[in-house]
């Protein structure tokens, strides 16, 4: 068990936490939730040690054992991967690397010899023998292949690194797990993998996450951040969801009934009470007045931005027609004769594991990159927007919030590119911020602007989801629900696919493309069991060899 005990933080004169009192216990996953701001992150530092309080402490139940997911990319860039999950459990690290230079003494001592008893005992008791082959398969879990395992941190790209030190925050079965956003830069199989992990789990995880579907999947109870407060709620992000909405609606109307009952005893007070037959009564009732309190309602300090994609068009049966598309980059075919026809009602999610594929896919049909061959061809009625995955150029200049806008708005006119900063969320004197100094989930907020002031009937969007807080992503989800055009888009959440994709495209490794009109959850289904027909055939072609 871990648990907050009056903890308070402070920063500068902002009180970040107050007089937090939480615990954490065997068994369940906490989720832990709260608007951009709202402290997750910083509380989880809180719990892991890496961060003081100001006031208050963090107890743990003795003896247990503590692991956090690190976000150092490049920390262990010297170390091997095999090493690097194992340390995971540094004291069963520590014991590893100790007997390993006492064996590698050339003068071995008796002292030598009994410290290395003692050390063998230790090691055998933590299940050092297993260590390796534990740690391989957290490794091949989350799609790390094995000949990767002994290699350098250092020569292993981004996503890779991050499935790593996932694996190392997994290793060795902590008794408290930390998680600050594990689903990020995994791919859809790893996080199948990692759901299943910790619905498994048997001690206490505490998980912060941007992703609904997985929040929903693993998650017992429900952590809820908001002014500096953290209430539980037993159950998942739906219920939570749910309750909460339930709750103030609640209040809201015990309010309202106990307004109607302060007028009523208000007016009876007025007319009687100069009336000396009435006055008992008067008396009796300003008394009750007095004992009735209006339960306070707190208004969330989560902000929902307003996602409205107006087409100035509507968009006719020619949409777009692609036929044999073909590139390589840096040697590697990612797109290999790839042809599809979108019809005026689709929106289709790109899925899979092919990142590189898809991105080059979206910049081909944006005019950002050539074909090595084939061709592709816009409908005349159509206009595109797009959302790059890799926005950093755009952002590259002098140039305040208002005046970048403005540079894309068809109507030069500051009233009215404001107004769509202020449904964004950019009030007052955002709009003076210079667009360099913005941070990632404020940069996806302009580019979304970007995409609604154009009036395209086309929208291309690469992951629009990173960096966005839970409000914006359920208000972008719902904006491309009611959206009446064309959506081509790749992301990684579940949720945001299946309630919004009616037609699944799937770039394979060889460049190849699977296209299916269906929902994103019947597609995984379909996909799994094509999968487990491919392993039944190959077990039981190895077996009759």
């Amino acid at each position: 068990m871990i648990s907050a005990n009056n903890v308070t933080l402070r920063i500068g004169k902002k009180a970040l936490f107050e007089d937090v009192n939480i615990k954490f216990t065997e068994g369940n996953c906490y989720g832990l939730i709260g608007a951009n701001g709202a402290g997750k992150s910083t509380f989880l530092k809180i719990l892991s040690g890496q961060l003081d309080t100001t006031k208050g402490d963090i107890t743990i139940t003795p003896g247990q054992r503590l692991s956090f997911l690190e976000q150092d990319h490049f920390k262990y860039d010297e170390h091997p991967v095999m090493d690097v999950v194992i340390m995971g459990n540094e004291r069963l690290y520590a014991i590893m690397k100790e007997k390993d230079a006492i064996y590698a003494k050339e003068d071995f001592s008796d002292e030598d010899g009994i410290r290395a008893s003692e050390l063998e005992g230790e090691f055998a008791e933590m299940d050092g023998w297993e260590a390796e082959s534990n740690a391989a398969m957290l490794l091949n879990g989350l799609g790390i292949d094995t000949e990767l395992h002994y290699s350098l941190m250092k020569d292993l790209n981004g996503n890779e690194k991050v499935k790593v030190l996932l694996a190392k925050a997994l290793f060795g079965n902590p008794d408290i797990l930390l998680l600050d956003e594990p689903t990020n830069h995994l791919d859809l199989n790893a996080i199948a993998w990692l759901e299943e992990f910790l619905i498994n789990f048997e001690n206490t995880v505490i998980v912060v996450s941007h992703d609904r579907y997985f929040l929903n999947k693993v998650c017992t109870h429900t952590a809820d951040i908001d002014y500096g407060k953290i209430q539980l709620y037993t159950g998942n992000y739906d219920f939570w969801y749910e309750s909460s909405q339930l709750l103030i609606k609640q209040m809201k109307e015990a309010n309202k009934k106990k307004e109607e009952k302060i007028k009523e005893l208000q007016e009876f007070i007025s007319r009687f009470s100069a009336n000396a037959s009435k006055s008992k009564q008067a008396t009796s009732r300003k008394k009750a007045l007095e004992k009735i309190e209006l339960d306070e309602i707190k208004p969330s300090s989560r902000k929902y931005p307003y996602i409205d994609f107006r087409p100035e068009r509507e968009i006719g049966n020619e949409v777009l027609s692609v036929e044999n598309l073909t590139k390589t980059i840096n040697g590697e075919k990612v797109l290999d004769h790839i042809s599809f026809i979108v019809g005026h009602d689709d929106k289709i999610a790109f899925v899979g594991g092919n990142e590189l594929a898809k991105t080059t896919l979206f910049k081909i049909l944006m005019g950002e990159l050539e074909p090595d061959e084939g061709s592709f061809k816009w409908g005349i009625t159509t206009s595109q927007a797009y959302f790059p995955k890799d926005s950093t150029e755009e952002f590259d200049n002098e140039l305040t919030i208002v005046d970048w806008l403005t540079g894309y708005s068809p109507v030069k006119d500051v009233t009215y590119v404001r107004g769509f900063l202020g449904r964004m969320l950019f009030a007052g004197e955002d709009g003076v911020k210079k667009v360099k100094v913005l941070s990632g989930g404020e940069k996806v907020r302009c580019l979304l602007s970007k995409m609604m002031i154009s009036g395209a009937n086309c929208l291309v969007l690469d992951e629009p989801t990173n960096h966005l807080d839970m409000e914006s992503i359920t208000a972008l989800n719902n904006g491309l629900i009611k959206f009446k055009g064309v959506a081509l888009f790749a992301c990684h959440d579940h949720q945001f696919v299946q309630t919004t994709a009616n037609r699944i495209m799937e770039i394979l490794p060889d460049g190849s493309l699977i296209d299916k009109i269906t929902s994103y959850d019947e597609y995984l289904e379909s996909d799994e069991m094509a999968r487990k027909r491919t392993v039944y055939t190959a077990n039981k072609e190895e077996d009759e060899n």
